[in-house]
């Protein structure tokens, strides 16, 4: 078990010989969850499939009739399986990798020193530390509290942060929005509450999202066309002329001909390529899932400090407001372990001069200031001007009118104030005395502009929220060329409905002094005018908007609980790797719909072919290598490339639909034209029903090809190399007479049978063409 009554421990933590022995009964925090499947459960995967299942049932047949020649279709389904296995496993291992770098850490206190461990090694009755910006990792019950507030939002939905004091409880999940303290974990592994929550919810899944449920509706409805078809063509066949062995090859040819073999292999293997190259730019994909929401992204949510800016904050100048010493009291108060980035640049800028602290006050978020009482010295504040301003003497805003000069020239701007007042809580006291502003520099990144270039020409608008005074992120969203920047709007002012919320957000770009609750109803009310919304962020403060959002980005040098709920976290802390993600995303999601129709197209004049030649008991045009030709050249081998190929159409919703617009009728019209051909030709005195089928084979390949063509408008180079080396190579085996005896092709010597076929052909292509032109618009205008 991994929980007990609680036994106080002792502030020291857990000796070595407690962590062994709870180790060795199992009471740690593993939570026994993988990321990703082993190499069993994807070679399970991709073997055991209803597919796989049906075209292996056809390869036994073939095999039993002793037609080797027939049984090439047994080497595209073995391909496919091992090409499965090989990426998965690969991307697999890639993904592991960064999931290690990006890994949670908890700082636990055993023998009385501090240490960073793995989460999964905490154990029972462990005494953690916690620090802003953590996310706590077992249920416990805090022992020591300075100023600690956690926000349970993840786990209860209420966003308020919670004060926590000694003997409170705390449950994992939890994020740290301001100060520090300790607690002793009670329960770890599976009984920690977030655990129970989530351990089946975070466990892989290869994809499950709208364009993988519209694939599994197709397969579903193909299925249903199998089955059918099967009956038909087993039942025309055996009743006609020639032999079993004869009819059951035949019969073989036309159920392979129904199953798109490569598309559920192409459609995962689009997400775990995008999810390796998207590794290689070192960026994790937490979440296969967000690849697909990377391509349908409309709106990105940046914050400034870390984003826009590179994040490290430093001391610029101070402007004394008062005749009283500062000096003093600035090193004081950043002469603190649990400082935040801001103070870290106080401490290198002024000395501690020992003053003793009494209390604490620690910055958080929603209060945008600190404060701490020293022995002899009085109680100290620094934060945002106007909200430590806000019971200013009379002729007092002149304070506010010179931060706010400082501010609009990009400046962030603290006021240190001071008070003989003891503290109290949130509370502001009267008499507050300003004594300097200090001023802050921050470096926009230099590809920041380019960035938000490339996402204004791939029409995706930017927002940006920060906790920062609105005049400064003004100024910095405006070198950084965020269009719309010289119009800001302070978040203070928002109106808290969801409708005049997003009339404020379709209005205005940049937004300052956004609260933490604030970004995530901002991202909410996006959502709610059909915006798809991507967040990215670095602070404790973000973590909620990335959860909400459609996609959420973290920065990896970011606090542990934003890494912990976004789906993609940049490792690099590079907000220039942006416009690549959201790249890849489009590229791998327009391709599989566009490979979907080449595979959808075939399944539809299958159907065809099975439902025609049922009806009229003709003998089935084709054997099995014959579709081989087809499927290789004008589908499978085409298809690799185009997965793989530039796209930058952004996806919308309609997938299934899409497909269905194009595929039938131009599946209908490619079946039809291919029998029309062979039932005008093997009418023709002295044509073999050989040589009327290879007619009709060539009629089909050259339909393919030309669907190939459509679907792959506009063609560029390497599109139109593809597609003349599938042609090149169907001249080959036309010409090649070892090959077209393989094959069994018999090519008719009559002039008036390839005049036939050219006629349906053109026919064909023309009416191919006019089902494109109305049904793919959007892809021939993107491509």
């Amino acid at each position: 078990m991994a929980t007990s009554p609680l036994e106080h421990t002792a502030p020291s933590g857990l000796t070595a010989a407690e962590v062994a022995e709870r180790v060795a009964r199992g009471a740690t925090n593993a939570s026994g969850a993988r990321a990703s499947r082993t190499l069993v459960e994807i070679a399970k995967a991709n073997i055991l499939t209803r597919f796989n299942a049906i075209l292996g049932a056809m390869l036994v047949v073939i095999l039993a009739l002793r037609e080797p020649g027939d049984a090439l279709f047994g080497v595209v389904l073995v391909s496919n399986v091992l090409i499965g296995v090989v990426q998965e496993w690969s991307a697999k291992r890639k993904l592991d990798q960064l999931a290690v770098l990006n890994a949670p850490r908890a700082h636990v206190v055993r023998d009385g020193t501090p240490l960073e461990l793995a989460v999964d090694d905490v154990v029972l009755d462990d005494i953690l530390e916690l620090r802003s910006g953590d996310q706590v990792c077992a249920d416990g019950v805090v022992t020591t509290s300075d100023g600690l507030e956690l926000d349970e939002s993840l786990l209860t939905g209420e966003s308020d942060p919670i004060e926590k004091g000694a003997g409170d409880d705390v449950l994992s999940g939890s994020i740290v929005m301001a100060g520090n303290g300790r607690f002793q974990a009670t329960k770890v592994g599976l009984d920690a509450y977030a655990l129970q929550v989530t351990s089946e919810a975070r466990r892989f899944s290869l994809v499950r999202s709208e364009l993988q449920d519209g694939t599994n509706r197709i397969l579903v409805y193909v299925t249903w066309a199998i089955v059918p078809c099967t009956a038909l063509l087993l039942w025309s066949q055996l009743r006609g002329p020639g032999t079993y062995h004869t009819q059951l090859v035949r019969v073989v040819a036309g159920v392979v001909a129904l199953v798109p073999e490569g598309l559920v292999l192409l459609t995962s293997l689009a997400f775990l390529i995008a999810a390796r190259v998207l590794a290689r730019r070192r960026v994790l994909v937490q979440e296969l899932p967000a690849v697909e929401g990377l391509a349908r992204v409309d709106v990105v949510c940046v914050d400034k400090t870390g984003t826009i800016t590179e994040g490290v904050v430093e001391f610029h100048s101070l402007v004394p407001l008062a005749t009283r010493a500062c000096e003093g009291a600035l090193g004081a108060l950043a002469a603190d372990e649990h400082a935040n980035a801001t103070m870290h640049a106080v401490a290198e800028a002024f000395d501690d001069p020992g003053w003793h602290r009494t209390a604490t006050v620690p910055f958080s978020s929603a209060r945008k200031w600190s404060a701490a009482s020293f022995d002899g010295e009085g109680s100290w504040y620094i934060g945002a001007p106007e909200m430590l301003w806000t019971k200013s003497p009379a002729g007092g805003d002149e304070v506010l009118a010179r931060a706010q000069t400082f501010a609009a020239a990009g400046r962030r701007v603290l006021l240190l104030a001071c008070s003989t007042a003891a503290l109290d809580g949130d509370a502001v006291p009267d008499g507050l005395e300003a004594v300097a502003l200090v001023l802050f520099e921050e470096r926009v990144r230099p590809d920041a502009p380019e960035t938000f270039r490339y996402f204004t020409e791939q029409g995706v608008t930017l927002r940006v929220i920060s906790g920062d005074n609105p005049a400064t992120v003004g100024a910095v969203a405006a070198r950084a060329g965020v269009p719309g920047a010289e119009r800001v709007f302070d978040a203070r002012n928002l109106p808290e409905e969801i409708d005049a919320l997003a009339d404020v957000l379709d209005e205005y770009t940049v937004f300052g002094r956004v609260a933490p609750h604030q970004k995530r109803a901002m991202v909410r009310a996006l959502q709610s005018r059909g915006h798809v919304v991507a967040m990215t962020g670095d602070g404790v403060n973000d973590a909620l908007a990335l959860k909400d959002a459609d996609i959420g980005i973290a920065m990896g040098s970011g606090a542990p609980a934003t890494r912990a709920v976004a789906q993609l976290v940049l490792l690099d802390g590079q907000f220039a790797a942006m416009p690549g993600v959201v790249a890849e995303g489009r590229r791998v999601i327009a391709n599989v719909e566009r490979v979907a129709n080449l595979y959808v197209t075939k399944t539809v004049y299958a159907v065809v072919f099975a439902v025609v030649v049922g009806v009229a008991r003709w003998r089935y045009p084709f054997v099995p290598r014959h579709m081989t030709i087809v499927s290789s050249l004008t589908i499978g081998i085409p298809s690799f490339f185009l997965a793989l190929a530039p796209n930058t159409r952004r996806y919308v919703p309609g997938y299934v639909r899409r497909v269905a617009r194009f595929t039938v009728p131009a599946g209908v019209t490619v079946g039809a034209a291919t029998l029309v051909t062979y039932g005008i030709v093997r009418r023709f005195a002295g044509v073999s029903d050989g040589e009327a089928g290879s007619t009709a084979i060539v009629v089909l390949v050259v339909l393919g090809l030309w669907v190939l063509i459509v679907l792959a408008r506009p063609l560029t180079l390497a599109r139109l190399v593809l597609v003349a080396t599938m042609a090149g190579a169907f001249v080959i085996l036309l010409v090649a007479e070892p090959l077209r005896s393989f094959y069994e092709v018999e090519l008719s010597p009559t002039w008036a049978v390839w005049g036939v076929a050219a006629v349906v052909g053109a026919g064909a292509v023309a009416l191919v063409d006019v089902v494109a032109r109305r049904a793919l618009t959007d892809d021939a205008r993107h491509g």
